[in-house]
């Protein structure tokens, strides 16, 4: 905590700041330091490299540093950044059969570090993500490119082996993570995996990254060479805090300014003096992911026990405060692919028991119980120093214990659990039984990167392991179609099959919460990120 003090007093002249607000409780006075924001977050962090990592602090950060084809509006609609527009078959950007995309680029922009920028970045980029050597996330719909062509440096064309419908936010868009990277920096290496940029990239955004302290803070400042004009913040600072107790303290006592609430913080944070709380419909959705991979874990039967045996309504009434959506549905009611034919399973301990019999699992003296050489004792998978999610899971255990699953919780930072498989990740690795963290949504309610045979790691993101080749078969389909309309039915099918399946069971759909310092200004956050537009937001 105190080391990030210490920064702030040397790079922001503390003696500066003036009095904003009225007093916190405990009669401190409220200060902010004029034009530098800080952020709290109980993420640590292991890369800045966008290819490299999924976690939501490092997509958050990116937004406002990395170089990006398109934004997001926010509404969640695609805007052109680095690209001229949107590519559409009204102004020839898709051609007639759907397997060529063509992107036309800004001229005049520059790296943060004086470079131009221009095609030969873009596909470098691309080359970067197809090659096997790099640890990228996932490579769902960049394996459908078969030939990327520079005309010429102002334009990139992408032929395609088959229509892709979802290149608009998958090709280097905020929505997604990979970045277009800097290829006069990076253009002569084998791969990216270890590369010293990785710890301060340059991109092309409002901001730069200056510093990082492992552990303890991320510093960006001011890109005076962005090519919509310099953003109205000198600074931004990410905390990195303990755990989620110590950022809602923190914001009382207003050593933060701005902190991404979870639900369960939500009404403590709204008493807090002179901060402002937004609550705003979400798209991600919290959920335990299932390894299927696991013996006991491949039958359907266990998987749908255990979600019957969660009484999620009291979760989300206990834990949540009421703020989030329970369905099976991962798709947010907000996003127009939701599916209202997705059923809810009921809270029903004796239904569940009834299915484990039914299914050949008989308990055990120790009233655990097994199946063959089977006990079903379950490794729970989940994120460290996060109070509300200690508490969710020990809820869960009461209920399994009373349909005889028993529950060995691990706790994991961040980059343990999300680390590539690689480098050992949990989730990647395939070391648990059950997970728990949130998935961020898709603006057009595609989950294959999530639930796709092909994105099972090392290729993907697809930790529960979940192959069903009829519901993989649609994704193909779906991901083909360049409309809504054409969509709607595989769309609908996916989403009711994944309920039917149970390779995840959706806990809720987290709404999206911001906490900050009365005085911020032009804060609008977005669905699709809540960092995409945020030039003109200062303190």
């Amino acid at each position: 905590m105190r080391p990030l003090l210490a920064a702030l007093l040397a790079s922001a002249a503390l003696t500066g700041c003036a009095h904003n607000g009225a007093a916190p409780a405990g009669g401190r006075r409220a200060y902010t330091i004029p034009h530098v924001l800080r952020i709290a977050t109980v993420e640590n962090v292991s890369t800045l490299n966008t290819h490299l990592s999924t976690q939501a602090i490092v997509s958050a950060m990116s937004e406002l540093t990395a170089a990006w084809l398109v934004r997001t509006s926010t509404r969640g609609a695609p805007i052109p950044e680095l690209a001229t527009a949107i590519p559409t078959k009204a102004n020839g950007g898709i051609s007639a059969g759907g397997k060529t995309i063509t992107y036309h680029l800004r001229r005049g922009v520059v790296w943060s570090d004086g470079a131009p920028f221009n095609a030969d970045d873009v596909v470098f980029s691309t080359k970067i993500i197809l090659n096997p050597a790099n640890n990228e996330g996932s490579r769902a719909g960049w394996d459908d490119i078969a030939r990327i062509e520079e005309p010429d440096k102002y334009t990139v064309v992408y032929r395609l082996r088959r229509p892709y419908g979802g290149f608009v936010y998958q090709y280097f868009s905020t929505a997604s993570n990979p970045s277009v990277l800097p290829k006069h920096l990076l253009g002569n290496l084998a791969n990216i995996n270890e590369a010293p940029y990785n710890s301060l990239p340059v991109g092309i955004g409002p901001f730069k990254y200056e510093r990082w302290k492992r552990s303890d803070y991320i510093e960006m400042v001011a890109n005076p060479r962005y090519f919509r004009g310099p953003p109205r913040l000198a600074r931004v600072i990410v905390k990195v805090v303990p755990d989620r107790n110590s950022a809602l303290s923190e914001l009382q006592t207003h050593e933060i300014d701005f902190w991404a609430v979870p639900p369960s913080y939500y009404e403590r944070a709204r008493r807090i003096s002179g901060i402002t709380v937004v609550k705003q419909p979400g798209s991600g959705f919290l959920h335990i992911d299932l390894n299927v991979a696991h013996l006991a874990l491949a039958d359907v039967n266990v998987r749908r026990a255990l979600r019957l045996a969660i009484d999620r309504q009291t979760l989300n009434h206990k834990i949540g405060d009421d703020l989030g959506v329970v369905q099976d549905d991962m798709v947010s009611p907000g996003n127009p692919a939701f599916d209202s034919r997705v059923p809810t399973a009921p809270f029903d301990l004796a239904a569940a028991n009834r299915a484990l019999d039914r299914a050949g699992w008989k308990r055990g003296p120790d009233g655990i119980r097994r199946k063959g050489a089977m006990r079903l004792a379950l490794l729970f998978a989940t994120p460290i120093g996060s109070p509300d999610y200690d508490q969710r899971t020990e809820l869960i255990r009461g209920w399994f214990a009373q349909i005889g699953a028993e529950l060995d919780v691990k706790r994991y930072t961040a980059p343990q659990m999300f680390a590539a498989a690689q480098d050992g990740g949990i989730l990647s690795g395939g070391n648990f039984d059950l997970a728990t963290f949130i998935y961020s949504g898709d603006p057009e309610g595609d989950v294959s990167d999530y639930y796709s045979c092909r994105e099972v790691p090392p290729n993907g993101q697809n930790v529960s392991r979940y192959c069903n080749q009829r519901v993989d078969a649609a994704m193909r389909a779906f991901e083909m179609l360049y409309t809504f309309r054409e969509r709607r039915p595989y769309e609908d099918f996916i989403q009711e099959q994944l309920a039917r399946d149970v390779p995840t069971i959706v806990l809720d759909i987290v709404p999206s919460i911001f906490a900050y310092n009365a005085d911020l200004r032009g804060f609008h956050p977005g669905s699709g990120g809540a960092f995409d537009n945020f030039l003109n937001v200062d303190i």
